[in-house]
Protein backbone atom coordinates (compact mmCIF):
# COMPACT_ATOMS: atom_id res chain seq x y z
CA UNK A 1 0.00 0.00 0.00
CA UNK A 2 1.18 3.53 -0.72
CA UNK A 3 -0.11 6.72 0.84
CA UNK A 4 0.43 9.89 -1.20
CA UNK A 5 0.44 13.00 0.97
CA UNK A 6 -0.53 16.52 -0.03
CA UNK A 7 2.15 19.19 -0.32
CA UNK A 8 3.53 20.46 2.99
CA UNK A 9 1.54 18.13 5.27
CA UNK A 10 0.92 19.23 8.86
CA UNK A 11 3.86 17.76 10.86
CA UNK A 12 1.71 16.78 13.86
CA UNK A 13 -0.90 15.05 11.69
CA UNK A 14 1.85 13.29 9.72
CA UNK A 15 3.49 12.00 12.89
CA UNK A 16 0.12 10.84 14.16
CA UNK A 17 -0.42 8.92 10.92
CA UNK A 18 3.03 7.34 11.18
CA UNK A 19 2.38 6.25 14.77
CA UNK A 20 -1.00 4.75 13.87
CA UNK A 21 0.46 2.78 10.94
CA UNK A 22 3.36 1.47 13.04
CA UNK A 23 0.90 0.39 15.75
CA UNK A 24 -0.62 -1.95 13.17
CA UNK A 25 2.68 -3.80 12.86
CA UNK A 26 3.42 -2.35 9.43
CA UNK A 27 6.75 -0.80 8.41
CA UNK A 28 6.94 2.55 6.65
CA UNK A 29 9.22 3.41 3.73
CA UNK A 30 9.09 7.20 3.34
CA UNK A 31 10.07 8.93 0.11
CA UNK A 32 10.07 12.72 -0.27
CA UNK A 33 10.01 14.14 -3.80
CA UNK A 34 9.81 17.67 -5.17
CA UNK A 35 6.05 17.98 -4.76
CA UNK A 36 4.83 15.00 -2.76
CA UNK A 37 5.77 12.74 0.12
CA UNK A 38 4.94 9.06 -0.28
CA UNK A 39 4.57 6.56 2.53
CA UNK A 40 5.17 3.00 1.39
CA UNK A 41 3.56 0.51 3.77
CA UNK A 42 5.42 -2.80 3.95
CA UNK A 43 3.91 -5.79 5.72
CA UNK A 44 0.40 -7.13 6.26
CA UNK A 45 -1.79 -4.19 5.25
CA UNK A 46 -4.99 -6.23 4.93
CA UNK A 47 -6.34 -4.83 8.20
CA UNK A 48 -5.64 -1.20 7.35
CA UNK A 49 -8.73 0.71 6.25
CA UNK A 50 -7.84 2.73 3.15
CA UNK A 51 -11.01 4.84 3.48
CA UNK A 52 -9.99 5.87 6.98
CA UNK A 53 -6.59 7.07 5.77
CA UNK A 54 -8.09 8.78 2.69
CA UNK A 55 -10.31 10.87 4.95
CA UNK A 56 -7.33 12.59 6.57
CA UNK A 57 -6.68 16.20 5.51
CA UNK A 58 -3.01 15.56 4.72
CA UNK A 59 -3.70 12.59 2.41
CA UNK A 60 -4.16 13.02 -1.33
CA UNK A 61 -4.54 9.38 -2.39
CA UNK A 62 -4.18 5.79 -1.16
CA UNK A 63 -3.37 2.85 -3.43
CA UNK A 64 -2.85 -0.85 -2.83
CA UNK A 65 0.20 -2.28 -4.57
CA UNK A 66 -0.09 -5.73 -6.08
CA UNK A 67 3.57 -6.41 -6.86
CA UNK A 68 5.35 -8.53 -4.20
CA UNK A 69 8.40 -6.23 -4.19
CA UNK A 70 7.68 -3.07 -2.20
CA UNK A 71 10.93 -1.27 -1.35
CA UNK A 72 12.27 -1.70 -4.89
CA UNK A 73 8.98 -0.59 -6.45
CA UNK A 74 8.91 2.74 -8.31
CA UNK A 75 5.41 3.32 -6.96
CA UNK A 76 6.94 3.53 -3.48
CA UNK A 77 9.85 5.68 -4.62
CA UNK A 78 9.06 7.69 -7.79
CA UNK A 79 12.43 9.47 -7.84
CA UNK A 80 15.43 7.58 -9.23
CA UNK A 81 17.82 6.35 -6.55
CA UNK A 82 21.33 7.81 -6.70
CA UNK A 83 24.08 5.86 -4.94
CA UNK A 84 27.24 7.64 -3.84
CA UNK A 85 30.45 5.61 -4.17
CA UNK A 86 33.63 7.39 -3.17
CA UNK A 87 33.95 10.51 -5.30
CA UNK A 88 31.53 9.26 -7.92
CA UNK A 89 27.88 8.19 -8.08
CA UNK A 90 25.67 5.64 -9.78
CA UNK A 91 22.43 7.00 -11.19
CA UNK A 92 21.19 10.57 -11.31
CA UNK A 93 22.03 11.12 -14.97
CA UNK A 94 25.71 10.15 -14.74
CA UNK A 95 27.31 7.34 -16.76
CA UNK A 96 29.23 5.00 -14.49
CA UNK A 97 31.91 2.96 -16.24
CA UNK A 98 33.20 -0.01 -14.25
CA UNK A 99 36.15 -1.60 -16.01
CA UNK A 100 38.92 -4.08 -15.28
CA UNK A 101 39.90 -7.73 -15.69
CA UNK A 102 37.59 -10.63 -15.08
CA UNK A 103 40.09 -11.95 -12.56
CA UNK A 104 43.00 -10.46 -10.67
CA UNK A 105 46.07 -12.44 -11.79
CA UNK A 106 49.09 -10.51 -10.52
CA UNK A 107 50.10 -7.16 -9.06
CA UNK A 108 51.60 -6.04 -12.35
CA UNK A 109 48.47 -6.98 -14.30
CA UNK A 110 45.88 -5.32 -12.06
CA UNK A 111 47.90 -2.13 -11.54
CA UNK A 112 48.55 -1.77 -15.28
CA UNK A 113 44.91 -2.31 -16.20
CA UNK A 114 43.64 -0.06 -13.40
CA UNK A 115 45.83 2.85 -14.51
CA UNK A 116 44.84 2.33 -18.14
CA UNK A 117 41.08 2.28 -17.58
CA UNK A 118 41.26 5.29 -15.26
CA UNK A 119 43.17 7.25 -17.91
CA UNK A 120 40.42 6.38 -20.38
CA UNK A 121 37.67 7.62 -18.08
CA UNK A 122 36.54 4.63 -16.05
CA UNK A 123 34.99 5.73 -12.76
CA UNK A 124 35.24 2.37 -10.97
CA UNK A 125 37.56 -0.65 -11.03
CA UNK A 126 36.09 -4.12 -11.38
CA UNK A 127 38.01 -7.33 -10.84
CA UNK A 128 37.45 -10.79 -9.45
CA UNK A 129 39.34 -12.21 -6.48
CA UNK A 130 36.93 -15.08 -5.83
CA UNK A 131 35.68 -16.64 -9.07
CA UNK A 132 32.67 -18.97 -9.40
CA UNK A 133 33.40 -21.26 -12.35
CA UNK A 134 31.29 -23.89 -14.06
CA UNK A 135 34.16 -26.37 -13.95
CA UNK A 136 35.88 -27.20 -10.63
CA UNK A 137 39.14 -27.50 -12.61
CA UNK A 138 39.05 -23.92 -13.94
CA UNK A 139 40.96 -21.04 -12.32
CA UNK A 140 39.04 -20.04 -9.20
CA UNK A 141 40.79 -16.72 -8.58
CA UNK A 142 43.57 -15.77 -6.17
CA UNK A 143 41.18 -15.40 -3.27
CA UNK A 144 42.37 -13.26 -0.38
CA UNK A 145 45.62 -12.41 -2.19
CA UNK A 146 43.63 -11.26 -5.23
CA UNK A 147 41.53 -9.03 -3.02
CA UNK A 148 44.68 -7.53 -1.49
CA UNK A 149 46.01 -6.74 -4.97
CA UNK A 150 42.70 -5.26 -6.04
CA UNK A 151 42.74 -2.92 -3.04
CA UNK A 152 46.35 -2.06 -3.83
CA UNK A 153 45.20 -0.98 -7.30
CA UNK A 154 42.51 1.11 -5.62
CA UNK A 155 45.19 2.83 -3.53
CA UNK A 156 47.34 3.44 -6.61
CA UNK A 157 44.56 4.92 -8.75
CA UNK A 158 41.88 6.15 -6.36
CA UNK A 159 39.25 4.17 -8.26
CA UNK A 160 36.45 2.68 -6.11
CA UNK A 161 36.36 -1.12 -6.32
CA UNK A 162 33.54 -3.51 -7.18
CA UNK A 163 34.17 -7.23 -6.71
CA UNK A 164 32.18 -10.40 -6.16
CA UNK A 165 31.32 -11.89 -2.79
CA UNK A 166 30.63 -15.62 -3.07
CA UNK A 167 30.15 -16.62 0.55
CA UNK A 168 29.31 -14.92 3.83
CA UNK A 169 32.56 -16.18 5.35
CA UNK A 170 34.46 -13.84 2.99
CA UNK A 171 32.64 -10.72 4.23
CA UNK A 172 35.31 -9.61 6.78
CA UNK A 173 37.75 -9.30 3.87
CA UNK A 174 35.44 -6.84 2.07
CA UNK A 175 35.71 -3.99 4.58
CA UNK A 176 37.54 -1.72 2.10
CA UNK A 177 35.60 -2.87 -0.98
CA UNK A 178 33.28 -0.12 -2.22
CA UNK A 179 30.58 -2.18 -3.95
CA UNK A 180 29.77 -5.82 -3.22
CA UNK A 181 28.81 -7.77 -6.33
CA UNK A 182 26.39 -10.67 -6.04
CA UNK A 183 26.92 -12.84 -9.10
CA UNK A 184 24.28 -14.38 -11.33
CA UNK A 185 24.69 -17.79 -9.68
CA UNK A 186 24.00 -16.27 -6.25
CA UNK A 187 21.12 -14.03 -7.30
CA UNK A 188 18.70 -16.24 -5.38
CA UNK A 189 21.02 -17.15 -2.52
CA UNK A 190 18.60 -15.53 -0.11
CA UNK A 191 20.67 -16.06 3.02
CA UNK A 192 23.60 -14.27 1.39
CA UNK A 193 21.29 -11.46 0.25
CA UNK A 194 20.07 -11.00 3.81
CA UNK A 195 23.64 -10.81 5.06
CA UNK A 196 24.72 -8.13 2.57
CA UNK A 197 21.43 -6.36 3.30
CA UNK A 198 22.66 -5.87 6.85
CA UNK A 199 25.79 -4.06 5.59
CA UNK A 200 26.08 -0.32 5.02
CA UNK A 201 27.63 -0.83 1.61
CA UNK A 202 26.26 -0.70 -1.98
CA UNK A 203 25.31 -4.08 -3.44
CA UNK A 204 25.17 -4.86 -7.16
CA UNK A 205 23.02 -7.87 -8.04
CA UNK A 206 23.52 -9.61 -11.37
CA UNK A 207 20.45 -11.09 -13.02
CA UNK A 208 20.50 -14.88 -13.20
CA UNK A 209 20.78 -16.55 -16.59
CA UNK A 210 17.15 -17.71 -16.49
CA UNK A 211 15.49 -15.24 -14.12
CA UNK A 212 12.65 -12.80 -14.75
CA UNK A 213 12.57 -9.09 -13.95
CA UNK A 214 10.31 -9.78 -10.99
CA UNK A 215 12.68 -12.40 -9.60
CA UNK A 216 15.57 -9.94 -9.92
CA UNK A 217 13.56 -7.28 -8.11
CA UNK A 218 12.62 -9.76 -5.39
CA UNK A 219 16.33 -10.41 -4.86
CA UNK A 220 16.82 -6.67 -4.48
CA UNK A 221 13.90 -6.70 -2.05
CA UNK A 222 15.71 -9.23 0.15
CA UNK A 223 18.62 -6.79 0.51
CA UNK A 224 16.43 -3.74 1.00
CA UNK A 225 14.18 -5.46 3.55
CA UNK A 226 17.23 -5.72 5.81
CA UNK A 227 17.68 -1.94 5.70
CA UNK A 228 20.24 -1.56 2.90
CA UNK A 229 18.67 0.54 0.16
CA UNK A 230 21.91 0.94 -1.84
CA UNK A 231 21.09 -1.68 -4.46
CA UNK A 232 22.23 -1.70 -8.10
CA UNK A 233 20.76 -4.03 -10.72
CA UNK A 234 22.94 -5.57 -13.43
CA UNK A 235 21.72 -7.16 -16.66
CA UNK A 236 24.40 -9.55 -17.98
CA UNK A 237 22.57 -11.59 -20.57
CA UNK A 238 20.14 -14.46 -20.25
CA UNK A 239 20.08 -18.02 -21.56
CA UNK A 240 18.08 -18.53 -24.76
CA UNK A 241 18.10 -21.08 -27.60
CA UNK A 242 20.83 -19.09 -29.38
CA UNK A 243 24.24 -20.79 -29.25
CA UNK A 244 26.38 -18.34 -31.24
CA UNK A 245 26.83 -16.11 -28.21
CA UNK A 246 27.49 -17.08 -24.60
CA UNK A 247 24.23 -15.42 -23.51
CA UNK A 248 21.65 -13.12 -25.08
CA UNK A 249 21.75 -9.50 -23.90
CA UNK A 250 18.26 -8.37 -22.92
CA UNK A 251 18.55 -4.69 -23.80
CA UNK A 252 14.82 -4.32 -23.09
CA UNK A 253 15.72 -4.80 -19.43
CA UNK A 254 16.77 -1.14 -19.24
CA UNK A 255 13.44 0.53 -20.15
CA UNK A 256 11.44 -2.30 -18.57
CA UNK A 257 13.18 -2.13 -15.20
CA UNK A 258 13.15 1.66 -15.38
CA UNK A 259 9.35 1.44 -15.40
CA UNK A 260 9.22 -1.01 -12.50
CA UNK A 261 11.90 0.28 -10.15
CA UNK A 262 13.83 3.34 -9.00
CA UNK A 263 17.11 1.43 -8.63
CA UNK A 264 20.12 2.10 -10.93
CA UNK A 265 20.59 -0.25 -13.88
CA UNK A 266 23.99 -1.45 -15.12
CA UNK A 267 24.66 -3.43 -18.31
CA UNK A 268 27.45 -6.02 -18.62
CA UNK A 269 28.13 -6.39 -22.38
CA UNK A 270 31.11 -8.68 -21.77
CA UNK A 271 29.27 -11.62 -20.19
CA UNK A 272 26.30 -10.97 -22.45
CA UNK A 273 27.92 -12.58 -25.50
CA UNK A 274 31.36 -13.83 -24.47
CA UNK A 275 32.82 -12.22 -27.59
CA UNK A 276 35.12 -9.20 -27.37
CA UNK A 277 34.23 -8.09 -30.90
CA UNK A 278 30.61 -7.49 -29.84
CA UNK A 279 31.28 -5.59 -26.61
CA UNK A 280 31.55 -2.12 -28.16
CA UNK A 281 28.27 -2.33 -30.10
CA UNK A 282 26.34 -3.69 -27.12
CA UNK A 283 27.84 -1.09 -24.80
CA UNK A 284 26.73 1.70 -27.13
CA UNK A 285 23.27 0.13 -27.32
CA UNK A 286 23.08 0.14 -23.52
CA UNK A 287 23.99 3.83 -23.36
CA UNK A 288 21.36 4.64 -26.00
CA UNK A 289 18.76 2.65 -24.04
CA UNK A 290 19.44 4.77 -20.96
CA UNK A 291 21.51 2.49 -18.74
CA UNK A 292 23.10 4.13 -15.71
CA UNK A 293 26.40 2.44 -16.37
CA UNK A 294 28.49 -0.34 -17.91
CA UNK A 295 30.51 -3.21 -16.46
CA UNK A 296 33.26 -4.00 -18.97
CA UNK A 297 36.05 -6.55 -18.84
CA UNK A 298 39.44 -5.14 -19.85
CA UNK A 299 42.67 -7.18 -19.92
CA UNK A 300 46.15 -6.13 -21.02
CA UNK A 301 46.71 -9.50 -22.74
CA UNK A 302 43.39 -11.33 -23.30
CA UNK A 303 45.03 -14.27 -25.08
CA UNK A 304 46.84 -15.16 -21.85
CA UNK A 305 44.00 -14.35 -19.46
CA UNK A 306 43.31 -17.02 -16.85
CA UNK A 307 39.58 -16.29 -16.99
CA UNK A 308 37.21 -15.15 -19.77
CA UNK A 309 39.89 -13.89 -22.15
CA UNK A 310 37.67 -14.20 -25.27
CA UNK A 311 35.24 -11.58 -23.93
CA UNK A 312 37.85 -9.13 -22.64
CA UNK A 313 38.92 -6.10 -24.66
CA UNK A 314 42.37 -4.50 -24.61
CA UNK A 315 43.03 -1.11 -22.97
CA UNK A 316 43.41 0.69 -26.31
CA UNK A 317 40.03 -0.64 -27.50
CA UNK A 318 38.50 0.38 -24.18
CA UNK A 319 39.91 3.88 -24.61
CA UNK A 320 38.14 4.26 -27.96
CA UNK A 321 34.92 2.79 -26.56
CA UNK A 322 34.94 5.02 -23.48
CA UNK A 323 35.18 8.15 -25.62
CA UNK A 324 32.33 6.96 -27.84
CA UNK A 325 30.13 6.10 -24.87
CA UNK A 326 30.66 9.48 -23.24
CA UNK A 327 29.87 11.29 -26.49
CA UNK A 328 26.69 9.26 -27.00
CA UNK A 329 25.66 9.75 -23.38
CA UNK A 330 26.04 13.52 -23.74
CA UNK A 331 24.05 13.46 -26.98
CA UNK A 332 21.23 11.45 -25.37
CA UNK A 333 21.08 13.87 -22.46
CA UNK A 334 20.83 16.80 -24.84
CA UNK A 335 17.93 15.10 -26.62
CA UNK A 336 16.10 14.50 -23.36
CA UNK A 337 16.85 17.99 -22.08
Amino acid sequence: MIVILKSNPNPDQLQGLRNWILSKGVQIHESTGESHTILGLVGDTSKIDTDLISALDIVENVKRVQEPYKNANRKFHPEDTVIKVGNTQIGGGSLTIMAGPCSVESEEQIIEVAKAVKASGATMLRGGAFKPRTSPYSFQGLGEEGLRLLLLAKKETGLPVVTELMDASQLPLFEDVDVIQIGARNMQNFNLLKIVGAQDKPVMIKRGAANTYEELLMSAEYVMAQGNEKVILCERGIRTFETYTRNTLDIAAVPSLRTLTHLPIIIDPSHATGKAALVSTLAMSAVAAGADGLLIEVHNDPTKALCDGPQSIKPDAFDVLAKKMKALHGFMQDLEG
